[in-house]
């Protein structure tokens, strides 16, 4: 069995794929536009599909992690509630790497510090919303 994020960004996902390829190092496994389905079959609640040039699905490559995205029904601002990313730094160097990168027009929640279980950790939403929460130097 496998897990894998899904993360629906409302009509800016093509926007995200390109602050995650400049943040993260992010490559492009797949992407398919809602133009690439076959007539009738882009499988939208009412039958009308979101603009044909938004992303119906994508998968990104973040180290040895797939994340899967999309603009899901276009139709706002997304929301991303409850969860988090959680990203496994080589070392505090890169920890405050992808940190910065991160935070980069979006908002710290709490800045990246030592703590009682890591030589750095914070926790930041991205510009779109995702959480993320920065480890590095772990205890075990």
């Amino acid at each position: 069995m496998h897990v894998q994020p899904y993360l629906f960004f409302d009509g800016r996902c093509e926007e995200a794929i390109a602050f995650y390829r400049d943040a993260l190092g992010a490559k492009v496994v797949t992407l398919m536009r809602y133009s690439d389905a076959p007539p009738g079959d882009a499988g939208c609640p009412g039958g009308q599909p979101p603009p044909a040039d938004k992303v119906m699905h994508a998968a990104l490559q973040i180290g040895q992690t797939l994340i899967m995205a999309s603009d899901g029904f276009a139709a706002g601002r997304p929301e991303f509630k409850g969860v988090s990313l959680s990203i496994t730094a080589d070392d505090d160097a890169q920890a405050r790497k992808l940190f910065d990168a991160l935070a980069m027009g979006g908002q710290v929640q709490q800045p990246l510090a030592p703590s009682f279980f890591s030589s750095s950790f914070g926790m930041v939403a991205d510009r779109f919303g995702v959480s993320w929460m920065v480890v590095a130097g772990t205890h075990g």
